[in-house]
């Protein structure tokens, strides 16, 4: 596996994983800041996760989408 690759992967884990309900911190900074509950926030946040999710899987499924320009530059 390519290192950037690796990288991009794990980057969009990071950001699929902030927000998923209980544990994602980014819904809970928002409810806080916008004096919502959690679930409104989720819900409103719901297509935006569900279109991060389908690009992590095309991102791990097809390398050379985030590998292209590096194996380009070389």
């Amino acid at each position: 596996m390519h290192p950037v690759h690796l990288g991009v992967i794990f980057l969009a884990n990071l950001a699929l994983g902030y927000l998923t309900p209980p544990v994602g911190m980014n819904l809970f900074f928002a409810s806080y800041r916008f004096n919502r509950p959690v679930m409104e926030v989720f819900r409103a946040v719901a297509p935006m996760f569900f279109a991060l999710a389908i690009g992590l899987l095309i991102i791990t499924y097809l390398p050379w989408l985030s590998t292209g320009l590096v194996s380009s530059a070389q």
